[in-house]
């Protein structure tokens, strides 16, 4: 398995992304190669300066950077040598199993949908995330944030999307599927959501359980919970304030700790042909080595694979 590692990406690249890898080196099994897809000198430079072997690595010389105020679609075309246009190439080839970056996450979902293109059946990819449970699980919440105005067939393959990602790579049996609402009730919401509820409530493609308020978040009552991409990434960086705040408050216990971004390293992006993490701008060595991490276990579960099959299914029923 080869995993492709976006080595400029990111506000504290090149070297985060360089330590994370050494890092993840050290943690994979030998079977995982990984790829390092960047300025060629650079990446040599510092492995001589950590006294590293370079055949460790598979270096792959990309010089070019996609700067996070950059037109997504305007720079993958104008800049063919960047980090992320030359990973996106590997990966359509096949030449690598996923491909992973901390850098521009428009770049990055612009590349997904146009280089590996979505998955058929597939009205918009959607990003999740994980939020902890006091009960020590975690729950997928999606979408966070890349479909801002999601319409209620969209909401319903969130679900269907989510529901996959839970059970092939959360290990989650029949994942339980709740809808993020202002009440628990059926007529309760936005006509969207409204709308999302009744598309859902009869489905055989994913196991819904109804309504589910913002307050029972971190509660064992559903493994993955659907929302707009707005709402999702609301809900997210409301969490990421609150333990920012708590943790500078000197409030620590080991619940908390695991809100830390660090240790899911990034989210997949659902719904198109190939596997990609998108890691967090601000990425630090750790976050890099469980983005990679992270971009192995959904390579082994062949995701796209599945999705595909779901898909087919869902269609077959919906004719």
């Amino acid at each position: 398995m080869r995993i492709g590692l976006d080595v400029l990406g990111g506000d504290f690249a090149p070297k985060a992304t360089l330590n994370g890898a050494v890092m993840a080196l050290k943690e994979l099994p030998e079977t995982v190669k990984i790829v390092l897809i960047g300025d060629k000198d650079i990446i040599l430079s510092f492995l001589k300066e950590e006294r590293i072997d370079p055949l460790r690595f598979d270096i792959v010389d990309a010089p070019d950077l996609i700067e996070m105020d950059e037109h997504p679609t305007k720079a993958l075309v104008n800049k063919p040598n960047s980090s992320i246009s030359v990973g996106f190439r590997m990966l359509k080839h096949e030449e690598i199993s996923a491909f992973a970056s901390a850098g521009s996450s428009g770049a990055m979902l612009v590349g997904a949908i146009y280089s590996v293109n979505t998955i058929q059946g597939v009205i918009r990819p959607c990003t999740p995330a994980g939020i902890p449970k006091e009960n020590g699980g975690t729950t997928l919440l999606v979408d966070v944030g890349t479909n801002p105005d999601s319409k209620p067939d969209v909401m319903y393959q969130f679900g269907l999307l989510g529901s996959i990602y839970a059970e092939c790579v959360m290990h989650i049996k029949n994942p339980k599927v709740g809808l993020l609402n202002i009440g628990s009730e059926e007529k309760k919401g936005n006509l969207t959501t409204q709308s999302a509820f009744q598309l859902m409530k009869e489905t055989k493609d994913f196991n819904f359980v109804g309504n589910v308020e913002s307050r029972e978040l971190f509660k064992d009552q559903v493994d993955v919970i659907v929302c707009d991409g707005f709402v999702g990434n609301i809900v997210l960086k409301q969490i990421e304030a609150m333990y920012r705040l708590l943790i500078k408050r000197g409030i620590r216990d080991d619940f908390l700790n695991r809100f830390n971004y660090e240790n899911s390293g990034g989210t997949p992006i659902l719904g198109v042909n190939g596997n990609i993490v998108v890691g967090h701008g601000i990425s630090s060595s750790r976050a890099i080595c469980n983005m990679i991490k992270q971009a192995v276990e959904i390579s082994e579960a062949e995701l796209p694979k599945k999705i595909r099959c779901a898909l087919e299914k869902y269609s077959l029923n919906n004719n």
